[in-house]
């Protein structure tokens, strides 16, 4: 995909973060891998004024390869994720108030449902905390996503990945509904954790789940 169609994609969907209850405000940012690093959204805009000559390309160096305006402040997270993982191609990070409220606790989401496992993990894992925008936070994002599209970061909110775009933000939304339902288990009087062999059966289930022959 060229870079001016990712441009339009991300700001497609971007401006989905607010409708969706996923961020507010100009909180969150959402990048694509490009062919010389990856492209990103800016820091302190608001996503309706958003055009797609405001999207910064950045060089895995964090040089800027085009663009005028400043790239995200969560810019070295992502930069991060692309060299750790090659297998995904776009991020979603956001401070939706579900997972944000579990990942104020600095604990994992666990295996008290099915679901968890589309992410592929037996549980969400929490990275531990660091500033803002900073290079061990980026770290700690890497290390608590080794086997995951997703993890929870440790009193600020959550970030999701995928192979495209849509599915970054397909993972990100399944977080929030996740941390919704495990708070609301929790109040419910505590959930029944699904076992490890149940779970390693899911992760392999959701392999080929939902996935046609054509």
């Amino acid at each position: 995909m060229s870079n001016e169609a990712l441009r339009q994609e991300i700001i497609s969907i971007v401006g989905r973060f607010n409708s969706s209850g996923l961020s507010f405000g100009c909180s969150g940012n959402l990048s694509a891998r490009s062919a010389q690093g990856f492209l990103i959204t800016p820091t302190g805009v608001p996503y309706d004024n958003l055009g797609t000559e405001d999207i910064i390309e950045l060089d895995y160096a964090g040089n800027v390869i085009d663009g005028t305006l400043k790239p995200s402040s969560e810019w070295p997270m992502h930069r991060g994720i692309y060299q750790a993982r090659e297998d995904i191609n776009a991020i979603a990070h956001v401070h939706s108030p579900y997972a944000t409220a579990v990942a104020c606790t600095r604990q994992p989401i666990p295996a008290f449902h099915y679901m968890v496992t589309i992410l592929g993990s037996d549980s969400i894992p929490c990275a531990d905390y660091a500033t803002f925008g900073t290079e061990e936070l980026a770290e700690n994002a890497v290390i608590a996503m080794e086997d995951s599209m997703a993890c929870l970061l440790a009193n600020h909110g959550q970030v999701a990945v995928g192979e495209d775009l849509a599915m970054a933000f397909q993972y990100a939304g399944e977080v929030e509904n996740l941390a919704r339902q495990f708070i609301l288990s929790l109040q419910a009087g505590g959930p029944v954790l699904l076992s490890e062999d149940e779970m390693k059966m899911n992760i392999e289930k959701f392999k080929t789940y939902g996935k046609q022959d054509r």
